[in-house]
């Protein structure tokens, strides 16, 4: 968990919410941001998507991040 909040730590961003689920051999976990810049989504979905066992990043707009690990 701390290396999905890592690329939100070093651009001063902070999830609103947070919410893990183990879903069998997999974690989903979903993380709202309600006032991320848009220009940073790009950025940070790139970085949690070279975190090690991040299979998918999701991004929807006005519904935060959604990873599956």
């Amino acid at each position: 968990m701390p290396r999905l909040l890592q690329p939100l730590a070093k651009r001063d961003l902070t999830a609103d919410s947070m919410t893990a689920q183990r879903q069998g051999e997999t974690m989903a976990v979903e993380l709202v941001l309600e006032a991320m810049p848009q220009e940073m989504v790009h950025l940070v979905a790139g970085n949690l998507g070279q975190v090690i066992g991040v299979m998918e990043v999701l991004t929807e707009a006005g519904a935060g991040l959604r990873l599956a690990a």
